[in-house]
């Protein structure tokens, strides 16, 4: 059986190391995100994060078997509160650019690390279900869908600078 979106918090996405910068070509909205952790445990992490000129709180459950999908839950929140917020954060606040790609129906976000985890480039893909069939643009490297390194939690932690 498929699993099938059933609600606005279950999150189906899959995650790609990125091989050429090529997508910078075709992208049509680039912001700034600053984001920090309140609490990386992977059963449950609490993110703050500043996208643009906006904040969001963000709890997130832990991946089932196929590190597809798992529990996602986001408020926005004033860029005032979720300053406060970083400031009591975990160690290993992540600074990124995001672009947004479209192909088809679906949009690649596709996010350039910088600080510590310089020259990690990601790009994920939110799906309908885990079964649902995309296009992989040519830029896709390898599939890194639930593989913990990759989580920006872990990264937090354990920077692309120290592998």
């Amino acid at each position: 059986m498929t699993n099938q979106k059933k609600n606005s918090n279950l999150e189906i996405e899959r995650k790609f190391l990125v091989k050429s910068e090529r997508f910078k070509n075709y992208s049509d909205k680039e912001e700034r995100i600053v984001q920090g952790f309140l609490n990386t445990n992977p059963e449950r992490t609490v993110r703050i994060r500043i996208k643009g000129n906006k904040g969001y709180i963000t709890v997130k459950g832990k991946s089932n078997e196929t590190g597809l999908s798992r529990f996602e839950w986001e408020k926005e929140i004033s860029v005032a509160e979720a300053d406060s917020l970083l400031k009591i954060a975990e160690p290993g606040i992540i600074e990124k650019l995001r672009y947004e790609v479209k192909s088809e129906k679906h949009t690649f976000e596709i996010d350039v690390f910088a600080g510590d985890n310089t020259g990690l480039i990601i790009a994920e893909v939110e799906l309908q279900s885990e079964d649902e069939v995309f296009n992989k643009p040519d830029w896709l490297g390898a599939e890194v869908t639930g593989i913990a390194k990759y989580y920006n939690s872990q990264l937090s932690k354990n920077p692309f600078k120290l592998w």
